[in-house]
């Protein structure tokens, strides 16, 4: 029994953050967050449980993997306000600070869990904690391995839900073996009840300009993939045109000679797509951008005005941002790629977009030809 709940504590840490689905448009960089708390320790057994409780306070540094699954980075320091040991019959010297105790903390979300995540935190959620830790005593010079389990129950204040208020009881235990003494691991006997109370700050996303994840609407590979059928479809048909007969193509001149054709702006337009949070032309967009290198060749004369736009998720600033890098990657390519003259290219970012009823349908950059 003496390394059941090591093994099923770091078990539970792996096996819980594998099983769980990461939102999308999370990075290494979002969902961060601090905390302040303290309260107060001590032993389970053998000791008056208020009496002998001495003061403990620290931070805690919180990566939220999932809505589910978050890894913690806490340290803890012991303040001395009574001389006791949680060695029975064992007292050390009093000092300011008793021991520091740093762990590693594998954090399970039990609401977002069992009830599904809604896109933003509950007012109210429970989370289960489990975690090892490494502990040094300074009043009698001895350091030690540590191991946490408990419960959060935190309270998530505000529209925005940056600032959340938790009451966080648990249990520490020493897994040290002492010198003479094999006291085992998970011994209640070397083990303190911890109550503490903490107040975190969750860091804005510089994805989604939130505080928390947000739900992504997913492509639809069936959808993408029908739209790139028709476009092929509607390339051979035009195809088939210019194959036909000399014969049709010279009545097809006469006619086209007796009518006189108003410049239709949407029909010289063409729209390069991005994905969220993009602003890189991928592979799958470079023919439309060829097709506008390949007019502004054919017409010395030309222009091309592109205006980069946003879909609506996220702040202003980031939207502006992405709608103006859209517009000027297209251009780069044009320049670079192309040898385009630059004075022929007007780039500018327009935000976000309302040209599609589907929001995200707007992360373009529409590319407006003129001769």
């Amino acid at each position: 029994m003496k390394k059941i709940f090591t093994i099923l504590a770091m078990g539970a840490m792996v096996l819980t953050a594998g099983a769980q689905k990461t939102v999308l448009g999370s990075g290494f960089f979002d969902n961060w967050s601090i905390t302040l708390q303290g309260g107060a320790i001590a032993p389970t057994v053998h000791h008056n449980m208020f009496s002998d409780a001495r003061g403990v306070a620290g931070l805690e540094l919180t990566k939220q993997i999932t809505p589910v699954f978050g890894l913690g980075f806490q340290s803890m320091a012991g303040i001395n306000t009574e001389d006791f040991c949680s060695q029975p019959g064992i007292h050390g010297m009093k000092t300011a600070i008793d021991n520091v105790n740093s762990s590693v903390l594998g954090k399970f979300n039990f609401s977002n869990w069992f009830c599904g995540y809604n896109g933003q935190p509950r007012t109210f959620e429970v989370e289960g904690v489990v975690g090892l830790g490494f502990m040094h005593r300074f009043d009698v010079e001895r350091n030690a391995a540590t191991s946490t389990a408990g419960l959060n129950f935190n309270f998530n204040l505000g529209a925005k839900k940056a600032w959340t208020v938790s009451v966080k009881p648990s249990i520490v235990w020493d897994l040290s073996h002492r010198q003479g003494i094999d006291h085992g691991m998970y011994n209640i006997n070397y083990s303190a009840i911890q109550v503490l109370a903490g107040v975190t700050y969750h860091f804005k996303n510089h994805n989604n300009g939130e505080h928390y994840f947000t739900l992504v609407r997913p492509y639809d590979q069936a959808e993408v993939d029908g739209l790139n059928a028709k476009i092929n479809d509607l390339r051979a048909e035009n195809e088939a045109l210019r194959n036909r007969k000399p014969e049709v193509k010279e009545v097809i001149k006469e006619v086209v000679k007796e009518v006189k054709v108003e410049n239709n702006t949407k029909d010289m337009e063409q729209t390069i797509t991005f994905r969220q949070g993009k602003s890189t032309v991928e592979a799958a967009q470079m023919p439309n951008v060829e097709r506008v290198a390949t007019f502004l060749k054919n017409n010395k004369d030309s222009k091309v005005c592109i205006k980069g736009y946003a879909s609506p998720e996220g702040s202003k600033a980031i939207n502006d941002r992405l709608a103006k890098e859209r517009a000027q990657a297209v251009k780069n390519i044009l320049v670079n790629k192309y040898k385009i003259a630059a004075d022929r290219i007007v780039a500018e970012g327009r935000g976000v977009g309302d040209m599609f009823s589907e929001p995200d349908w707007n992360r373009v950059s529409i590319c407006t030809l003129s001769k």
